[in-house]
Order: structure tokens, then sequence, then C-alpha cells
């Protein structure tokens, strides 16, 4: 990126005003009676070696500084706001970490009380640099801190700027999980207009989202991406409105807040979280489970039926073969490990449901 003009000019006099003055102050230092004549008069002297360094100045400090100057600017255009603020925490924190160490190392015997407070500040400098670089995110999500990148602001805008906050609650709402956000099968749910009633988004399940959104971990960021995004295709798609509230709960775990939420207005919890489900449960809040939906759409199979399938890996037991149906439902087929890699027609012998899901055995 090219350093502004003006910038440019303001090295240019700072260089000239700088060796300007180092000029005058060399002509106040030189003897003057054993300088030639033209030069041995004071104002010529100060005059001449002024104007000289002065123009030297003008012409060499841009280009000595400007080169790393303009990698500089490249390189902070390329940062976000949280991380150059998070670069600066991390230099200041550990200069003082350094201003600490070097109280200890200013008793030792010279030359190392000059030398080691001076290598202490720079090498506690680098690392408190070093390690915010890398784990900014992480520290400020800790820290309950949080930016908006412009991406993300981009984002949560498309996905909140258009939905107000419910100002009171709604007659028959639904409240959404972050675990139910982020599956997505619930936008496709709500595409059918099975569901009926608002779908309640509540601000503090929103920031969750967008905390695992802003992990420093690959796949939990791209999850809470995809959670967003899963915000944003039910606003535009879903046949059910969905709502924000900004209604909360005392200060504790977002799973806790949601459950004392549900409580409070009497709405369903929609959520694929085992411990969820139970805690909620217990509590006696209504919890519709996209799990146990899934499952019980599946398509019934009795004792005697034939099944066509795809033998595709071995089995606990050394003669078992294991199967796949389309909507992944497990098959295991006795006597099935001779067929591996092989499309056999089975005949279900047993249909195990749990909570987990189903499990169909079969021979062959």
């Amino acid at each position: 990126m090219r350093v502004p003009a003006s910038l440019r000019w303001v090295l240019r006099l700072g260089g000239a005003v700088l060796l300007g003055s180092v000029g005058w102050t060399i002509a106040s230092l030189l003897p003057l009676a054993s300088l030639p004549a033209p030069l041995s008069t004071p104002f010529v002297l100060h005059s001449a070696l002024t104007v000289v360094l002065a123009i030297l100045g003008w012409l060499a400090v841009p280009w000595l500084f400007l080169p790393p100057l303009s990698a500089l600017v490249e390189r902070l255009s390329q940062l976000s706001v949280s991380q150059i603020i998070a670069d600066f925490i991390g230099v200041v924190t550990g200069l003082i970490v350094g201003a600490l160490v070097a109280v200890p190392l200013s008793f030792m015997p010279d030359p190392f009380r000059q030398v080691l407070p001076i290598v202490s500040a720079v090498i506690f400098a680098n690392i408190g640099f070093l390690v915010m670089n890398a784990r900014y995110r992480e520290i400020f999500s800790a820290l309950n801190i949080r930016f908006r990148t412009p991406a993300r602001a981009a984002l949560e805008d498309e996905v909140s700027q258009e939905t107000p906050a419910l100002p009171a609650p709604a007659r028959d709402g639904i409240l959404l999980d972050s675990s139910a956000i982020i599956d997505g099968r619930v936008a496709d749910i709500c595409q059918t207009g099975f569901v009926r009633g608002e779908l309640i988004v509540p601000r503090f399940v929103l920031n969750e989202v967008q905390r695992i959104a802003d992990s420093p971990d690959a796949i939990r960021r791209a999850r809470g991406r995809r959670g967003l995004e899963v915000l944003k295709r039910l606003q535009k798609e879903s046949l059910a409105p969905v709502r924000f509230s900004d209604d909360d709960a005392p200060p504790r775990e977002v799973d806790e807040k949601l459950v004392v939420l549900a409580k409070r207005t009497g709405w369903p919890v929609v959520t694929n979280d085992f411990n969820l489900n139970k805690v909620a449960s217990l509590q006696g809040v209504r919890v519709l489970n996209i799990n146990e939906l899934a499952n019980a759409v599946k398509s019934v199979l009795l004792p005697g039926e034939t099944l066509n399938i795809k033998i595709i890996q071995r089995g606990k037991d050394p003669k078992q073969g294991v199967g796949y149906l389309d909507d992944g439902t497990m098959v295991v087929v006795e006597d099935g490990a001779d067929f591996l890699d092989e499309t056999i027609d089975v005949v279900v012998s047993k249909v195990l449901q749990t909570a987990a899901g189903r499990m169909i055995f079969a021979k062959p």
C-alpha cells in the first residue's frame, strides 16, 4: 500500500529539520581558526552545514524510511481493529513484565546490569506480542470481549437488522437452542409448514452462536458460521416467523438461562443437546428434540420384510456385516461378513429403537 503524500512530506520535513539541527550543532563545535577563509566566519559555517545536511535529510530520510513504513502500513491495513488492540496490549504487558524482571537484574555486576534489563524488556515484549497475536480471539472470548469484524458485521446485520427485537412474549412461541440452530435441520422442518407459531431466538443464544463463530478452532468456527447462515435462511425461507428476544435470565450458563426463560414464558425448547433435554424435562419444560423427530419419521420396518443393502464393513462379531439405509439407519447382518462390498437381499429379524437412534438386525 502506498504511503499517503502528506506523510511523505512530513517525513521529508522532519528529516530536513533533524539533520539541519545536527549541522548547526556540528558547526558550533568546530574550531573556526583551523578552517579555510570562506568557512572561518561563524555565519557562513553554520549556514553551510545546516543547508547541506538539511538537503541531505530531505532527500535521504524518505529513501531510508519509506520502504519499511510502506510495509508497516500494508500490514496494518490487513489487520482487524481487535488484532491491533490485542498486539498493543501484548507488547505493553510484555514491557511491564520485563520492567519487573529488570529490577533484580539491575543489581548484577557490570556489564550485566546495563545489558540484561534491556534484553529482558525486548524478550518479554516479543513474547507478549506473539501470545496475543496467536490467541487474541480466545482471550477476548474468555473475557467476554467481542469485536465486530467487517465480514462478521455484515453477516450479523443481515441476520438481525431486518428482524426487530421482540417487545413482549408471543402467545405461541418456540425457543431455539444454539445446537438446533447449528444443526440446520430446523430450517428444513420450518419450510414444510409443520411448525406453528413464532421461532424465538433469545439474544444470549445468538451471542453464543457468534462466540462459536469467532472461535480460534477451525471446526467450531465453521459450525458457528453455519449457525448464522441457518438463521439468515430461516428469516428468508421459513414459513414460521423468526424473532429475536431481549428477554434474559440472571447471569448463568446459556442452557440454564434457556430453561428459566422457557419456564417463565411457557414456550417449548427446540434442541439437539442431550444434557439440556434431560435438565429441561426434569424441570417441567417441554422439549422438542430434532433427533427424536428424525427417528419418528423414518420408514417403519417389521420383522420379515426384505431389504436390499450393501455390506460395507465388518461388525463387532467376526461373522457380522454392517450396511446403512439411505436415511443413515445401521443394519447389522448376521453372517454378512462373507458378502463384504456386495449388495444383497436381507430379511429383517429385529428392530431395536434407542434414544440414540434405530438399529436393524437382519439375515441374508
